[in-house]
């Protein structure tokens, strides 16, 4: 079988025939590990089943084992899928360089024929989607020290991509199937394929609108306006599907149909916010986890300008602090309203590409 990967020679000379695709940089590829097919076949058992850990918009992750005993997860991209493709080159030229205890790191790579296949390192436990949010055989319990430090190692993760990377990067898919989590439970963001670099002089970017329902900022579902504050909406989101045990894409809550940033709201308004927290959590500090879901608010304000940087999301969570919530104002949210009330739970979890999304968002009190 042919090399596993292009060198640059042999991409200027796919290039010059057409046959390459015009995003592959040669020079980013020869800077990364290079594995072959039948390498990562036989680390996979020839991708069999029972190595599955799961399944995105672009393709499959599996288990694999290389021939020195590392595991490592591979994720196959479609070849079907010029999309794929993209999302492929995106997530390499995205975070080959990039190393960060909270983002998960991407070990290689295989490009031979129509196969499209990335290389990560192994996390233990899975998703945080399948550990909190799948059925309770596979859910893993966190009590409240867990889930704190799962929320504060995103947070600083992110902080990371926003405000120390040059350029930055926004995610645009921060959800819990993204978030990986190693031995110990710590957290890792992973699946980059969504992601955009965002230099200094750019406030904001005009982009098709990509992501995952429940998870949208207003803004961005509405006119693709894409700023680092859409992610710092969706981590917002996060945050009360970890505290609250259940999926933000899930409507009925309160028993109407509500969306989570809904109901947590309701909630606050009512003085009844404990009530969001997972019955599964037997003890937590009341204080702590109120500060946690307020910094959640903080995070899914409907005006982007209002929301914090996640430098100061990381401070106000880490730290004791009183936060001022005269300052607060409503969350915003959006929901796809084009197959009637039933369309989030259709669409789930799995990441979607709208044009146009009929939106609902809440009213903002005036400063």
């Amino acid at each position: 079988m042919s090399c596993s990967c292009f060198g640059s020679s042999a991409l200027v000379k796919k290039r010059r025939s057409g046959q390459a695709h015009d995003d592959i940089d040669g020079d980013l590829l020869e800077s990364i590990k290079h594995f072959s097919y039948n390498e990562l076949r036989a680390a996979t058992d020839d991708f069999h089943t029972r190595n599955k850990l799961g399944r995105g918009g672009f393709g499959t992750v599996y288990m694999g084992t290389l021939k020195k005993g590392v595991q490592v997860a591979v994720k196959t991209l479609s070849a079907q899928s010029k999309q794929g493709v993209r999302e492929f080159l995106t997530e390499i030229k995205t975070i080959s360089n990039v190393r960060h205890p909270n983002l998960v790191e991407l070990i290689g790579c295989c490009i031979d024929g129509a196969n499209r296949i990335l290389v990560y390192e192994y996390l233990e436990n899975n998703s945080l989607e399948r550990a909190l949010l799948s059925s309770r055989s596979t859910c893993i319990m966190l009590d409240w020290g867990k889930r704190s430090t799962i929320c504060l190692g995103v947070a600083r993760g992110l902080a990371y991509l926003h405000e120390e990377l040059e350029p930055h990067i926004v995610h645009r898919d921060i959800k819990a199937s993204n978030i990986l989590l190693d031995t110990d439970l710590n957290p890792k963001i992973g699946d980059f394929g969504l992601a955009r670099l965002f230099p200094d002089n750019i406030t904001h970017i005009s982009t098709k609108i990509a992501g995952t329902t429940g998870y949208l900022a207003p803004e961005y579902a509405m006119g693709g306006q894409l700023t680092l504050k859409a992610d710092v909406y969706s981590f917002g989101v996060l945050i009360l599907e970890i505290i609250s045990g259940r999926s933000s894409s899930k409507e009925n809550w309160g028993g109407t149909q509500q969306l989570l940033v809904e109901y947590a709201w309701q909630l606050h308004e009512e003085g009844r916010l404990l009530e969001l927290v997972d019955p599964q959590m037997a003890e937590f500090p009341n204080e702590e986890v109120l500060r946690f879901i307020k910094v959640a608010f903080f995070c899914t304000q409907a005006a982007s300008n209002r929301r914090p940087l996640m430098s100061q999301v990381v401070n106000m969570l880490s730290r004791n602090i009183r936060l001022n919530e005269k300052e607060l104002t409503a969350p915003g949210y959006f929901q796809d309203s084009r197959n009637g009330a039933s369309s989030s739970k259709k669409t789930g979890l799995t990441s979607v590409e709208m044009s146009s999304v009929p939106v609902t968002i809440t009213q903002v009190t005036p400063r």
